[in-house]
């Protein structure tokens, strides 16, 4: 046979593995890798910063389910994805970064060769797995082992360091043995311990007021069914982690988004399934729980059980497989009109709330109030789009207001807080959907952080459409004394426009639909410039000890 370099043989094996979408710039050692991921058949989006490369991976994977690649050049090439792969760490998100590094036999000594840093080091504290390839043979198999890493368990990103010499060396092809893709990754549902089951269902048929609440890990999991036939059976109300939200419908009968806190707060059992405890739900503790509440707590990863509270049963499993042990064990068991009382308070509050609200979205009020423009993009958007959100106020509006009705429909800046996500994310997802709506629903000061990848979304004629909330500077300014907010009124559509992007500028409530459906009719990429009121602040829970 003949000889075969290893940046063949790293391209041959993600093709081989299924891998079909990559996020690159070009850089060396990788060129070799990236020309042979093209002849191979991979679809490669070359981005205009590694670390929206990043990102636009993890848009993808969370829409599909899948793993996409990104990939950077030594040193800052590498460098610069690891905001994006903290990202998807934090977010549990299963993205395959590959870095080119220097050369295995300069590194060393430190004599300063061109690029080198230890990027092992640096991607171990934010990957689940972090390792250097050392020699050409064990190309398929680290791959294999990376991708198997990156996809059980809780999912998350791993890391890949590509030093040049092991790229460009050469072997004879019948001495690499590439890996078979059903083997490599037969998926295995663990269950939960049976004992542990029965006595969840005990606590279910006790409690009076009892609530789920579930995360991101239904979506991985595939367990959105499982999940609704519990909700429906037992009759409980259920809520979701902005991060796992459309798992079920929004408007389903026992969502109740309105009387969230009434729910936490009262309930008298918490069912927790597929996320973790951590800020966004207040780690599961008083005072926004009750801390009488009994805890039943489902998750992959044992590490989460009682992490932050001691949980009265903790089952280890797959969150589809362990919700239909609990279904199955709950026939008989758990009586509806138990529940009844409870739902119908949760129910008439948040009819109520649901009103004073829509007042508010109502508003003709200039400047424009970021909810008004919020209901111009709900109103609009079908039901199966997929809304991207990224910002401070706008983020928090939204999240009241949108509602989202599909799984993985929803994406936002994370449990890490990062700006700058949203047009990345919204690409990657227009990528992996190209039949369905994508909106990014961008503030002003986010935007500013990835606006060049419109010019990838106009060079690969991908047409997502951003909306911006133009409120002039970081956050809501309504004391006036925040330091470096103001980042003026910037005509970011004439910006996108000499991109090539469909651009629009909006003051005028009644303009915004309008402006929404020459968007999306244009098939280009698209941004709506839209000036929104300064003074507008988002009410949301404390996450820190300090203010902002």
């Amino acid at each position: 046979m003949s000889n075969i370099s290893g940046a063949q043989i790293l391209a041959r094996t993600l093709k081989v593995l299924g891998i079909d979408t990559m996020f690159y710039i070009m850089g060396g050692p990788m060129l070799e890798v990236e020309s042979n991921c093209i002849k191979e058949g991979i679809r490669a989006i070359d981005v205009r910063h590694e670390q929206a490369g990043a990102m636009m991976a993890h848009g993808w994977g969370r829409v599909t389910g899948r793993v996409a690649v990104c990939m950077g050049c030594s040193g800052p090439g590498s460098t610069n994805m690891t905001t994006g792969v903290a990202t998807a760490w934090a977010d549990a998100v299963p993205v395959f970064a590959i870095g080119g590094s220097a050369p295995l036999d300069s590194l060393g000594g430190g004599r300063g060769i061109f690029q080198e840093i230890d990027q092992v080091a640096l991607f171990r504290p934010i990957t689940k797995m972090s390792e250097r390839v050392t020699d050409i043979r064990r190309i398929p198999d680290m791959v294999t082992t990376a991708l198997r890493v990156a996809t059980s368990g809780r999912p998350g990103p791993v890391y890949l360091d590509m030093p040049g010499d092991v790229l460009y060396r050469k072997i004879d092809e019948s001495e690499i043995v590439y890996p078979d893709p059903e083997r490599a990754f037969a998926r295995h549902r663990p269950h939960g311990a049976p004992q542990a089951i029965l006595e969840a269902v005990e606590l279910l048929a006790q409690a009076q007021r009892p609530i789920i609440m579930s995360g991101s890990g239904i979506i991985w999991a595939q367990a959105s069914d499982a999940l609704r036939d519990l909700v429906e059976y037992a009759g409980i109300p259920f809520y979701t982690t902005p991060q796992g939200r459309g798992v079920l419908p929004d408007d389903h009968e026992l969502a109740m988004l309105y009387a969230r806190s009434t729910a936490f707060r009262e309930a008298d059992l918490l069912l927790v399934v597929g996320t973790r405890s951590n800020y966004v739900n207040g780690h599961l503790s008083a005072p926004r729980f009750s801390a009488d509440a009994r805890v039943i707590q489902i998750n992959i990863d044992p590490q989460e059980i009682g992490l932050t509270r001691p949980c009265d049963v903790g089952i280890v499993g797959d969150a589809k497989a362990v919700l239909e042990q609990l279904l199955a064990a709950s026939r008989g068991r758990l009586d509806r009109a138990r529940y009844a009382p409870w739902v119908s308070r949760l129910a008439g509050i948040n009819e109520e709330k649901a009103k004073a609200a829509e007042q508010t979205l109502g508003s003709d009020k200039l400047p424009m109030h970021p909810l008004r423009l919020c209901k111009e993009v709900r109103d609009f958007l079908d039901r199966d789009a997929i809304l991207v959100v990224d910002g401070q106020e706008i983020l928090n509006y939204a999240r009241q207001s949108i509602p989202t009705y599909h799984p993985g429909h929803r994406l936002n800046s994370g449990t890490f807080g990062t700006m700058g996500v949203g047009l990345p994310f919204g690409i990657g997802a227009k990528l992996a959907h190209p039949d369905k709506q994508v909106l990014v629903l961008h503030g002003d000061g986010s935007f500013g952080m990835s606006a060049m990848e419109l010019d990838t979304a106009v060079r690969f004629g991908i047409p997502v459409v951003v909306v911006i909330s133009l409120n002039g500077g970081w956050t809501a300014d309504p004391d006036g004394v925040k330091p470096g907010r103001n980042l003026g009124y910037t005509r970011y559509d004439k910006m996108a426009e000499a991109l090539g992007c469909h651009a629009e500028y909006v003051e005028d409530p009644a303009q915004v639909r309008p402006a929404l459906e020459r968007a999306f009719q244009s098939g280009r990429p698209a941004v709506i410039n839209v000036r929104t009121d300064h003074m507008a602040r988002a009410v949301t829970a404390k996450f820190s000890s300090y203010s902002t």
